[in-house]
């Protein structure tokens, strides 16, 4: 680990790195807060739909004067990408079509790309990834985000020689949040909408958050970038404290994991509703297990904890900063030129999934909605049935008649086939079919 001296050379080179910020939201800002505490770092612009919204959050995170004088703020995000001063750009609109255009002007002025927008990655990540390596520039998953850091443990696992069962994260799960619209959310997470308008919550957002969309979104990036692979029915959300890591999360455990080499989501209450002791809501965990005897005897000696057979444990770490970690990203991309996670293959994909009986005629609302729900698929079967990607089920008319929990495909919308992002998605499918 050798960011920070890295970072020192380039300040007193006279040489910081320079950032380029698109979206001044609640990430962002988390970034931004670090910017001033971190010598060797500038950002040279931020492009945001409201420059002065932008300007404010600068405030807020404890920017004085002189450094937000110093920046520029614009709203045209594809002119800041052009400007020389930028070697890297930091994606933070959570917008997937959006996020592709983004991500493809920046590879294509040479720019370093850290992709905050996981829905943008899942949407098309593989092609971007090759393109933007084939432009000899790093495009990487944002550090502080849990798909990175679950990378992260995954390359840990495997550079020291073990064999990884299962990778993930944990979060808040009953069966009927599926369900859940941006009218019910707010019962769910114990507040009422006026709270929740006060505190500045955008509920489509944060239904994304419970309704299952945003674990399947984090989960196919991390299968897309490490090679472990979804379960074939969807995420089961076991109930998992970290005590029992090793145990619930070991190949045969039916209900828990299907295969060795996963991804899955643990969740931190029981489907009574109960509370799991010691849980995992908001870290992210590796489960391997120990190569030979001598390995496992090792576990043994230094107070592992394992499953009976004693060859099975696992790590984890209890939280993630979000944005206040992403210098790490940026860092790694501009100093190392090293992605912090990046998409090798298209092995995990988020189909559009019907949360009640939807009629022909009606509008689909995205992600978070009160239409569909996002469901972790493997790309192979993703492709079989020709599943409507989540990143594209907004402000789509339906064709015809979808039941209840069954996906929602290609044919059963109008889509705007000559729509770029439509159009690169399909390009990303013909590129890596099912990796």
């Amino acid at each position: 680990m050798n960011l920070y001296s890295l970072l020192q050379k380039r300040a007193e080179a006279g040489r910081p790195v320079r950032v380029g910020l698109i979206g001044a939201g609640k990430f962002g800002s988390m970034f931004l807060s670090q910017v001033p505490s971190t010598k060797g770092l500038e950002v040279a612009v931020i492009a945001d739909l409201s420059p002065d919204r932008a300007r404010a959050a600068c405030r807020n995170v404890g920017w004085d004067e002189a450094r937000i004088a110093a920046t520029r703020f614009t709203d045209d995000a594809m002119a800041m990408m052009t400007s020389p001063d930028v070697e890297v750009v930091v994606e933070a609109t959570g917008h997937a079509p959006a996020g592709i255009g983004h991500a493809r002007k920046a590879i294509a002025e040479g720019k370093h790309i850290v992709m905050v927008n996981v829905e943008a990655d899942v949407l098309a990540g593989p092609l971007l990834a090759r393109q933007a390596e084939a432009a000899g520039v790093v495009y990487t998953m944002a550090y502080g985000d849990q798909p990175a850091l679950i990378c992260e443990l995954v390359d840990w696992a495997r550079a020291c020689g073990f064999n990884v069962i299962a990778a993930g994260k944990g979060t808040k799960y009953m069966p009927e949040y599926h369900a859940s619209t941006p009218d019910t959310v707010w019962g769910y997470y114990g507040l009422t909408p006026e709270q929740a308008r006060v505190g500045g919550m955008n509920p489509q957002m944060f239904n994304s958050f419970l309704d299952g969309t945003k674990s399947g979104i984090e989960m196919a990036a991390v299968a897309n970038a490490t090679g472990l692979t979804p379960p074939p029915n969807g995420l089961a959300f076991p109930p998992c404290g970290t005590h029992e890591l090793a145990d619930v999360l070991r190949p045969g455990n039916l209900g828990a994991l299907h295969h060795s080499g996963q991804v899955e989501v643990i969740s931190s209450v029981h489907r009574d509703g109960s509370q799991v002791a010691n849980d995992l809501r908001w870290g992210v965990y590796v489960a391997f297990e120990a190569p030979n005897d001598y390995a496992a005897r090792c576990f043994s000696e230094y107070g592992v904890v394992t499953d009976p057979s004693g060859r099975i444990t696992a790590l984890y770490r209890p939280f993630h900063l979000i944005g206040l970690e992403l210098n790490v990203s940026i860092l790694s991309a501009a100093l190392r030129g090293e992605p912090t996670g990046v998409a090798n293959g298209f092995r995990g994909d988020v189909v559009s999934t019907a949360k009640r009986d939807l009629r022909a005629g009606e509008m689909l609302d995205g992600e978070g909605g009160a239409c569909v729900w996002g469901k972790l698929t493997p790309a192979s079967e993703s492709l079989r049935i020709g599943g409507l990607p989540i990143g594209l089920a907004n402000r789509v008319p339906l064709l015809r008649d979808v039941k209840a929990g069954q996906p929602v495909t290609w044919d059963d919308v109008r889509i705007d086939t000559a729509d770029a992002v439509y159009q690169y998605r399909r390009a990303m499918e013909a590129a890596f079919a099912a990796s």
